[in-house]
């Protein structure tokens, strides 16, 4: 009776193998697009740099090894830390005036107002324009002379500055345009306080507690994870900012805004030292990774889960 069982269980059990083998080849058939995309496009990328990075290449002649000449010369070299010094003065200052920025406007556009979903809409829409034309317009907002700008600043009695030809401006200017692009944290914020249980609110406005106490002691305490999430986000894109500053300055003036990526893209594509070029991309990738890593760590002192 037990040898009969037993031959039952092996066809079961070599169909359920089958099963599984065929479970397997399917999900990795579906992904597999992402797959080959990733090694292609990504992963084979970087590896590629690192052995560039230990190279002297033009683009033309044969790489030259060179050893660790381009590390030291990503670390010393006075426009690669001037470049790290303006991506990281955009982060210290954008990033948190974002997330502020973008909180306040998703507690207003989650009370009971008129036009709502339009403003929602509204501060949303920048999101879609794509980087280049949104680029250009600002160009023209922080135009010296006809620029909005300074045109609105005027009615309070303020002199014209000229934003993007100053370099004590130039940042700043570009910090302000930062705060265009808030509608995706917007978004997330409000998700996330759709999702506060009422029941909370109304036991503490029960027992006394104002708008400003409720805020406070619940609404923010539960919103940290999506608070850390756009942070952490936020922190990686300042850092990747190239776009605006390739088409709006270039660089300039006087190099104020050579942020880091555009750097590299100098060193690259205009200048053709690959191998330097990908040492500093090597750099910069390792300085987001310790400042996500930092975050991850940081996080378990003031990032509240509700479970």
């Amino acid at each position: 009776m037990a040898a009969i069982t037993q031959a039952q269980a092996k066809p079961q059990t070599r169909r359920i193998g089958r099963a599984r083998l065929r479970d397997w080849l399917d999900g990795y058939l579906l992904t597999s697009p992402f797959i080959i995309g990733f090694l292609v496009f990504t992963a084979f990328p970087m590896l590629y740099a690192i052995w560039l990075s230990f190279h002297k290449w033009n683009l033309i002649g044969a790489p030259t090894f060179v050893g660790l000449d381009n590390y030291i010369k990503a670390l010393t070299h006075p426009t690669a830390q001037l470049s790290l010094y303006n991506s990281a003065f955009y982060t210290v200052f954008a990033v948190p005036i974002q997330l502020v920025i973008s909180f306040t406007l998703a507690l207003a556009l989650t009370q009971a107002i008129r036009l709502r979903d339009l403003y929602r809409a509204g501060f949303y829409l920048p999101i879609i324009v794509p980087l280049v034309a949104s680029a250009v317009v600002w160009q023209r907002v922080f135009h010296p002379e006809f620029g909005i700008l300074n045109e609105a600043l005027g009615w309070f009695g303020i002199p014209p500055a000229k934003w993007l030809f100053d370099p004590a401006l130039a940042k700043p200017a570009f910090i302000l345009m930062s705060f265009w692009m808030i509608g995706r944290q917007m978004v997330i914020f409000i998700a996330g306080l759709g999702n506060i249980p009422q029941s909370l609110l109304e036991a503490a406005s029960i027992d006394g507690a104002g708008p400003v106490r409720r805020l406070f002691s619940i609404v923010i305490p539960l919103m940290t994870p999506l608070i850390f999430y756009n942070c952490v986000i936020a922190v990686i894109n300042s850092f990747q900012i190239f776009v605006p500053a390739l088409i709006m300055t270039d660089g300039g003036p006087q190099n104020a805004t050579l942020f880091a990526v555009l750097n590299i893209y100098r060193e690259g594509f205009q200048f053709f030292n690959m191998g330097y070029a990908a040492a500093l991309s090597w750099e910069l990738f390792i300085i987001v990774i310790g400042f996500t890593i930092a975050q991850f760590r940081l996080s378990q002192r003031w990032v509240y889960y509700s479970d």
